[in-house]
């Protein structure tokens, strides 16, 4: 049976990506057949290939299933912005059906499936819907990667809450130093800890010349 998870963060620019390439990292030292999913991303370029978005191709480098771009990453935006506001200026709707297609054929594919949303929880995906409706359709676990730096223990904490109130399972978070250590490093940690009721699945250092492909030794896997 495949195992699915969700991986949202508390904020934008808090390391979901390098979270993410962590854990397939993790889970292909286990022996899985692992893949990487991006169903919307904003903020992309243009190349030969057609548009690219950098996490997307991230994650298919860290995956150990081969699949296409489109596969990993079937909708997305050139402007780096929320994805409904691009979505709307281009008249091009982010359909559930389409999120939800590409994630059926990856779940037939691998044995292990990572889903990166985009942004936080609710970052919006049209005027009705959030992310997080779609994820509460596909009854998604969840793994929130938590961006230290000061003010992240009530980012946290909130998305923790509201992540619960959705009905959905919170199987663990990372803590990801997202800037250099500062004197009250140890303490944030030590708070979040103890007042988020999941496994810390991985704590993940402040990456300055570490390569992203290293970054898996720093998940314990068996918490999953």
């Amino acid at each position: 049976m495949t195992k699915t998870y969700f991986i949202t963060g508390t904020d934008t620019e808090v390391g979901k990506t390098v979270a993410s390439c962590a854990l397939l990292q993790a889970a292909k030292s286990q022996g899985l057949k692992t893949v990487g999913y991006k169903p919307v991303a904003s903020g992309s370029e243009f190349t030969e290939q057609g548009l690219r978005n950098d996490d997307a191709l991230l994650l298919r480098a860290n995956s150990t299933v081969q699949v296409s771009y489109d596969e990993v990453n079937p909708i997305v935006f050139e402007a780096a912005t929320s994805p409904h506001i691009i979505s709307e200026k281009m008249g091009k709707p982010i359909e559930f059906s389409v999120m939800t297609k590409g994630l059926e054929y990856l779940q037939s594919q691998a044995q292990w499936v990572l889903v990166e949303g985009a942004g936080g929880w609710y970052t919006p995906l049209s005027k009705e819907n959030t992310f997080a409706d779609w994820v509460v359709e596909q009854q998604l676990p969840v793994i929130l990667v938590v961006g230290v730096k000061l003010g992240c223990i009530n980012h946290a904490l909130l998305t923790v809450q509201a992540i619960k109130a959705s009905g959905l399972v919170l199987s663990g978070w990372i803590a990801n130093e997202i800037e250099p250590a500062g004197t009250f490093q140890v303490q944030y940690l030590t708070t979040l800890n103890q007042m988020i009721n999941a496994p810390c699945v991985g704590l993940i250092p402040y990456q300055v010349t570490k390569p992203i492909n290293e970054v898996g030794q720093y998940i314990d896997f068996s918490l999953l």
